[in-house]
């Protein structure tokens, strides 16, 4: 290549030449990517059109269309005017999976943890496809029944309310008695027991509630 001759790159003394196309090109954004997903995907299930939602929201066609394509990010204000119109939470456009922000979950669809003896059940109130950092259980345990844990992960914490019968809670060996309406919370990073100490079922409720959230 000749000295004339035009160039994409860029002469450099100092280090590897620079393709200036690779400058020009936009840096991914993975927030304006699930954004636009969410909206394309909120959008078809209510069989909308670009100029029907413009119409619902009071936000241009065009910059639907820009956000949808993912070339431009909402503002806080207009995404709040586009969840409006399609009557969903802002949080809705920020999720990786669909979820709306409410869920209904079917008793008969509840994940259900039954111990080898039948004695403890774990019901889970949550739907487990949805990206979470607490989850709410359904606790029931038999006369006498017990539920041994050697411990979750660091800064995992625990919160138990009896609701019928009671509970007798082992933390790292320290026992504490909770009849119905009391509650406890607790690190759960460390070992633990639920231990029905009556001669009928006992019910409570849990939220585990982690550092980080999970996905």
């Amino acid at each position: 290549m000749s000295a004339n001759e035009p160039s994409g790159f860029l002469a450099s003394t100092q280090g590897p030449a620079l393709d200036l196309n690779a400058l020009d090109a936009p840096e991914e954004d993975p927030i304006g990517e699930r954004v636009a997903q969410n909206l394309q995907r909120l959008r078809a299930k209510r069989y909308l059109s670009l100029d029907a939602l413009a119409r619902l929201c009071g936000v241009s066609r065009a910059m639907l269309a820009q956000i949808e394509s993912g070339r431009s990010v909402p503002s806080i204000k207009v995404l709040c005017k586009i969840a409006k119109g399609l009557k969903v939470s802002v949080a809705a456009f920020l999720e990786h999976r669909a979820f709306e922000g409410v869920a209904v979950l079917a008793a008969s669809q509840s994940k259900r943890l039954v111990s080898a003896n039948g004695a403890f059940v774990s019901r889970a109130l949550f739907p487990f496809d949805v990206a979470r950092q607490a989850e709410f259980y359904e606790l029931r345990l038999g006369p006498l029944g017990e539920d041994v844990s050697e411990g979750h992960g660091p800064g995992v914490q625990e919160n138990l309310v009896v609701s019928q019968g009671v509970l007798e809670i082992s933390v790292n060996d320290e026992r504490y008695l909770l009849s119905t309406g009391d509650s406890i919370l607790f690190y759960a990073d460390q070992p633990h027991r639920y231990r029905n100490p009556a001669d009928s079922e006992a019910v409570a409720y849990l939220v585990v509630t982690y550092p980080e959230r999970l996905d």
